[in-house]
């Protein structure tokens, strides 16, 4: 038996730390993940809206849609629902890494599982590593973003870590296994298709790279360090190659949106300080950390927390009044009734104007280890770390540091493409819990560590609890607790009072000119700072408590460990309470019906049952909501073509003003509006809607985008249409349209249209289908006709005189391709990690109980 436990300890150590992280992932969400209970996300709930139509098709025809009509008129799936034929090949490994249990525990599982391999890849022990997948695990960002809905960015990242141990793997000469485990995860990452989290971390694989570089530089190991970097280039292509489908659509789809492509308009592309590559330079920063905010790493709500939570599947304003402090205030008779509700309007985050779901916290004994590991640990990977973490927390900035954004801006391919730059302290949370559980083994592994480490670590304690004790006794050390966004909301309520008649030394009393409201809004935003400082010094407190007892031999490296890892567990837990518990979920049993709630609206304009028409919600125009039910003109989409944003700025904008001209009212004509909710909320039957498809009398050819658009404004589109010159050979002239010509259709899927034809003489018919350059193919008995542009957005075909059958087919050649490239490389993968397998196992088995660690 003593053998056996000697040969076999790695593998019962490692089924041993999974069984905790599935105790510790089932926890934190019981009893709502065994019970059914649904978070019902916002973001969830907007795929769930947006893909509703696809997801019905597929199920009653079994075949997979690749474009939908239910938002902006029609748009591609590929960033809706991404999933292709070879993807079927590897979604098991999701409920693997999930350990099997229910959503959202499975989410967190995930998350320490990858860092737990990537840990013990760099031979970390087994313990120390399980604190590092703890940390990781549970960083509030990644808790926070489940709330959300966010979780194509989740599954990215938990498949980050083990991709990185294969990288390790490999340069440590292990080429088959790690180039295997490293082109598997790579693969899982980039199926989960968040592109800017796989980005981002892409200056991590690059730092990695040179620290390995270096190591092998100074071993004279260069031979192993290029054969691991050539099977790694493999391993990365293989990967690629596996998501070949969804990387190839995305790329050309982004040719045609907002995220690949500005407007083609002069008025859309004037030059200013605003203009990138890609997304409007205003757009990108949009969501910068303050710099005072970056404290949130050690003291969560250095800046109040979060301004909304989720609740009962609806997101719910987190405001000063619901603070116990503030409760206590009204139950002293300190706040009178106008005081509570202008309270009430304060949100408790007080950062910059876009609100949060909460702060980016890694935890404070996380913070401290950190530290300690810039001082204590040695070699070129500890540096590389260090410098991600700088880089990360810099361009977390955005706005705050235009330099540095402005130098990625220019010089770093792609960066330009995603917006929300705060979102790279994900860098962050993967680098200083490395660098602090490196930090942490170097330290449980010294007999010495009193004599050799004492200096670096009363230093490292010392530091953080000087940045907590600060944060306790002189909160507006780190900012202003009066924000911009406050006084905009201030200035909004007086405003307001203002209009409806009260005089101004009145509507002050109303505001943070009033002294008692300001020192109320200050007083709460102290406490809440000076309360989680003081949380955070207590931790950190107790931590150097425990270290201490070690380094002084009073307590072991397994007790030590133990303790911390409890620490970190609690710490990070009960912040991560605080944006997504118990109150979050809906009750299963109150689940029912349809995800997305019919309203009256709805219902009227569901008693139409004809096959294709479209529905003008002035009111919910930006919402993805009525997506599930009808097929929109408006809706919700981060990626919509640049060409129908154009008709909505110069357009279709206008009707949520109240300003909408004929023109306005001409182009939601030629959408097929049929139905139109006014700003009022009545459901109006639009009886001018041209219907489907018909035949033009003239086309117009210009020369320009600008004329393209500027003709809407002035031409009659039943009878007339606009075209780009280039599609002249295309459609060539229409003729006179006679009483009894039309065009019917006959049939409607979301990716394939059928029209019957009758005209006397021919000509053009215009179809109230969106254009896409490629994809889309067309008929006409039979035989291949071309589709061409007009009315800057639509589809129009040149139609011979007579009888005729067309029809529309959406089914891009590429797919099926890239679809074949992904299965080969999908089963290379395969075979490469059972080749890895099988000779590990033949090594394992070959290993003598006395050669464990060796």
């Amino acid at each position: 038996m003593q053998d056996f436990l000697k040969k076999y300890r790695s593998i019962l150590t490692f089924v041993g730390g999974l069984a905790i992280i599935a105790i510790i992932a089932f926890a934190f969400f019981y009893p709502d993940a065994s019970e059914g209970n649904q978070l019902q996300q916002h973001d969830m709930q907007q795929g769930i809206a947006i893909g509703q139509e696809a997801k019905a098709y597929a199920e009653q025809t079994g075949e997979v849609s690749r474009w939908t009509n239910s938002l902006f008129s029609g748009m591609p799936t590929f960033q809706i629902s991404p999933s292709y034929p070879s993807s079927g090949l590897y979604k098991w490994i999701n409920t693997v890494m999930a350990l099997g249990l229910p959503s959202p525990s499975s989410l967190i599982a995930m998350m320490m599982v990858g860092f737990f391999i990537l840990l013990l890849a760099m031979k970390m022990r087994w313990y120390v590593a399980l604190i590092g997948a703890i940390a990781y695990g549970f960083s509030s960002y990644f808790v926070i973003i489940i709330g959300a809905g966010h979780i194509w960015k989740f599954v990215t990242l938990a498949y980050i870590p083990p991709t990185i141990a294969g990288i390790i793997l490999c340069y440590r000469g292990r080429y088959l296994l790690g180039g295997s485990l490293a082109a598997l995860f790579a693969m899982m990452q980039i199926a989960s298709n968040h592109v800017q989290m796989t980005y981002y971390f892409l200056f991590v694989i690059l730092g990695i790279v040179i620290a390995c570089l270096i190591s092998a530089v100074r071993e004279k190991k260069m031979r192993q360090w290029a054969i691991a970097t050539g099977v790694l280039v493999v391993a990365g292509g293989l990967a690629v190659a596996a998501n070949s489908p969804s990387l190839y659509l995305t790329y050309e789809y982004a040719k045609e949106t907002m995220r690949g492509r500005h407007s083609e308009l002069s008025s859309g592309n004037q030059p200013g300080t605003s203009a990138t590559a890609g997304l409007d330079k205003d757009y990108i920063t949009q969501y910068s950390y303050q710099p005072s905010e970056t404290f949130s790493l050690v003291i969560p709500n250095v800046k109040g927390g979060a301004s909304a939570k989720p609740e009962k599947g609806r997101m719910v304003a987190m405001s000063l009044v619901d603070l116990p402090d503030a409760q206590q205030m009204v139950n002293e008779g300190k706040l009178d009734a106008m005081q509570q509700q202008y309270l009430g309007y304060m949100s408790q985050y007080f950062g910059d104007p876009e609100g949060t779901n909460g702060p980016v916290y890694v935890g404070a004994l996380i913070f401290v280890f950190f530290i300690l590991g810039c001082f204590i640990v040695r070699g070129p990977m500890k540096w590389v770390l260090l410098i991600l973490t700088v880089f990360s927390i810099v361009l977390a900035w955005g706005k705050h540091a235009m330099v540095f954004t402005d130098f990625m801006l220019t010089v770093a391919p792609m960066y330009s493409k995603f917006r929300t730059v705060e979102s790279i302290l994900v860098i962050a949370e993967f680098t200083m819990p490395l660098l602090a559980v490196m930090a942490l083994q170097q330290l449980l592994s010294e007999s010495n560590a009193w004599e050799r480490y004492r200096k670096q670590v009363w230093w490292s304690f010392g530091i953080t609890l000087a940045i907590c004790a600060i944060g306790f006794c002189v909160p507006e050390f780190y900012g202003s607790v009066i924000s911009d966004n406050d006084r905009e909301i201030d200035n909004y309520i007086t405003s307001a009072l203002m209009q409806q008649g009260y005089d101004a030394s009145t509507a002050r009393q109303f505001s943070l000119q009033n002294p008692a409201i300001y020192s109320a809004v200050e007083s709460l935003r102290i406490g809440l700072i000076s309360a989680d400082a003081l949380r955070s010094f207590m931790i950190v407190a107790i931590g150097a408590l425990i270290i201490a007892g070690f380094m002084r031999a009073k307590l072991s490296a397994g007790v030590t460990a133990v303790i911390i890892g409890v620490l970190v567990l609690g710490d990070l837990y009960s912040v991560n309470k605080r944006y997504v518990n118990h109150d979050s979920f809906v009750a299963k049993q109150l689940i029912v019906g349809a995800p997305i709630a019919k309203t009256p609206v709805d219902e009227a304009i569901l008693q139409d049952t004809t096959m294709n028409y479209r529905v003008l919600d002035i009111p919910r125009f930006n919402s993805a909501d009525p997506s599930y039910y009808h097929k929109m003109i408006g809706g919700y989409h981060a990626a919509k073509l640049t060409r129908y944003q154009d008709l909505i700025d110069r357009h279709l904008s206008h009707f949520q003003r109240g300003a909408e001209t004929d023109a306005d009212w001409n182009v939601a004509n030629m959408l097929n509006a049929r139905y139109v909710v006014s700003l009022d909320g009545q459901v109006l039957r639009n009886p001018e809607a041209y219907g489907n498809a018909w035949f033009v009398e003239h086309v117009d050819y210009v020369n320009s985008p600008d004329a393209e658009m500027e003709a809407l404004s002035s031409i009659d589109p039943r009878s007339v249409a606009v075209a780009d010159k280039k599609f002249e050979s295309v459609l060539g002239q229409s003729a006179a349209v006679n009483p009894g010509d039309t065009i019917v259709e006959t049939f409607y899927a979301p990716n394939r249209l059928s029209y019957r034809s009758h005209s006397t003489t021919g000509g053009v018919a215009v179809f109230s289908e969106v254009f896409f350059p490629w994809g889309w193919t067309a008929t006409i008995d039979g035989k291949p006709a071309e589709i061409g542009r007009v009315d800057y957005v639509l589809r129009a075909m040149r139609v011979p005189a007579g009888d005729h059958e067309i029809v529309m087919t959406f089914d891009p050649p590429s797919l099926h391709t890239t679809d074949t490239l992904a299965t080969v490389a999908i089963i290379l993968i395969y075979i490469a990690l059972a080749v890895a397998a099988g000779l590990a196992v033949r090594r394992f088995a070959a290993k003598k109980p006395d050669g464990e660690g060796k």
